[in-house]
């Protein structure tokens, strides 16, 4: 139901495989489209040697997929130990807010003859308030009759009636309460503030309650908005034990400017878009899902359903 790009990323986290050499030398073969590498990483360096071309020998190709997606999965499962969930106002990933916002932006745009479009849509998401708020009001051609500041206070007044109806979308529930019962860390990083997260997850604290911390857009460490790592990288710092590193976390997004904020932090990233979304902005994310149901922990090393 989704797709994901090919390997060759993912070895680069390989630090802790199991094909681990004498010398502080770490190795995994890897399938790659067109060929089978045996990589190694030794002090911080990381090299690909070609072994084998692929050839269109049935047996061939499906012994040397076999022991690259062995390495692969072995050396995923000891590399990715966090996860972060994004949760920005107009995501869809655990409660769907993104509706409410899209309805209160068309409302206010039609009092201007304007309509509101995917192509606006996409680039608001996931910014914090003020910066979605300017890119709205600037690419829609209503600063002139509209502020930014202006218009967030006119929306925020809709939308303080609309968040409290949340849902929860498909897979979220199953998903978090996995990985949970698994013992996998959880954080939640979003632009949004306190007052928006709070009115948004007021009918599902119980879920909430599962993540070990959650980074909110106003929180002091959080300088810059998506597409900046900031809110990502301060979510990183928090779990237990000490700070994660970033190429053991993996992100879930919808939005394009979220989905490069975490790749700027140095993440992998599953994405999970509107279908609406222009297919465009897909290219950036290590793997695109349809939906949250869709999602195989076992792919990433995780504990599997």
């Amino acid at each position: 139901m989704g797709y994901k790009k090919s390997p060759p990323i993912y070895a680069k986290i390989c630090n802790r495989s199991p094909y681990r050499q004498p010398g502080g030398e770490n190795r995994a073969e890897i399938f790659l489209p067109n060929q089978i590498s045996l990589c190694s990483q030794r002090n911080g360096e990381f090299l690909c040697t070609q072994l084998t071309q692929k050839t269109n020998h049935p047996r061939h190709f499906r012994h040397g997929r076999s022991l690259a997606r062995h390495a692969f999965n072995n050396c995923i499962s000891s590399a990715i130990a966090r996860e972060i969930y994004d949760y920005d106002g107009e995501l869809r990933f655990f409660a769907d807010t993104e509706k409410f916002y899209t309805e209160v932006q068309e409302k206010i745009l039609a009092r201007y003859n304007k309509t509101f479009d995917w192509s606006l849509k996409a680039k608001m998401m996931g910014r914090k308030a003020i910066e979605a708020a300017r890119v709205f009001v600037e690419e829609s051609g209503i600063s002139d009759s509209l502020s930014a500041e202006q218009f967030l206070v006119e929306r925020e007044e809709m939308l303080q009636e609309l968040f409290p109806t949340s849902e929860l979308m498909p897979g979220a529930d199953r998903l978090l309460r996995h990985l949970h019962a698994k013992g996998v860390p959880i954080a939640l990083a979003t632009g949004s503030h306190k007052r928006h997260f709070e009115l948004k997850t007021q009918r599902h604290g119980e879920l909430f309650a599962l993540m070990h911390h959650v980074v909110l857009g106003d929180d002091l460490e959080v300088k810059q908005g998506k597409p900046s790592p900031d809110v990502f990288l301060a979510a990183a710092k928090r779990f237990e034990g000490g700070p994660a590193d970033p190429s053991n976390v993996l992100v879930f997004e919808d939005a394009p400017s979220g989905v490069l904020a975490a790749k700027n932090a140095g993440m992998f990233v599953v994405m999970v878009p509107d279908p609406r979304l222009d297919k465009s902005f897909h290219d950036t994310a290590d793997l695109v899902l349809n939906s949250l149901m869709d999602f195989n922990p076992s792919e990433w090393g995780l504990p599997p359903f």
